[in-house]
């Protein structure tokens, strides 16, 4: 299908791989069409897998292989709010679990190189908190977290 804006994500060669692994670990997710190359081009041969459609957690995308020319940076993630810890630890886990690396506040990175915010909803919630004094307890104790875990926030939001 064919949508008025759709994030398009390069891919080395595996988008395929990646769409199927977003499909299976985050809801609302799925695996739309695969569109074969229709002629040589750079960095593969008619027939390859060009293009594949899909949507993660509700984000409509399209995957890219298009060689190894460009790589992803955090200059661009997904940012996922999770709504306690268990949801958090399943997603943090599968991602850094299946060849990703972790990085800082709660940021990781998939082993196609996106970058992901698994973010508890509640820290969201917190940064327009009034109390501007509990919102920097929880943020300077999120600076110091790769994982994020929701009972030491809140034991600092709380002071």
């Amino acid at each position: 299908m064919i949508r008025k804006n759709t994030v398009c994500l390069w891919y080395e060669k595996n988008a395929l791989d990646a769409a199927k692994f977003y499909a299976q670990t985050f809801p609302d997710s799925s695996v739309g069409a695969v569109h074969h190359a229709p002629g040589d081009y750079p960095d593969g041969k008619q027939g390859d897998e060009l293009l594949v459609e899909f949507t993660v957690a509700g984000i409509p995308c399209v995957g890219l292989n298009g060689g190894p020319h460009f790589k992803h940076n955090e200059s661009f993630s997904f940012q996922i709010a999770t709504e306690n810890q268990e949801e958090t630890d399943r997603l943090w886990n599968a991602i850094v679990g299946n060849g990703g690396e972790e990085s800082e506040c709660g940021w990781c990175r998939d082993r196609w190189g996106i970058s992901w915010q698994i973010t508890p909803r509640m820290l969201l919630e917190a940064f327009t908190d009034p109390d501007r004094v509990a919102a920097k307890r929880m943020f300077d104790a999120m600076m110091t977290m790769k994982k994020l875990d929701i009972a030491t926030l809140e034991k600092a939001r709380r002071g």
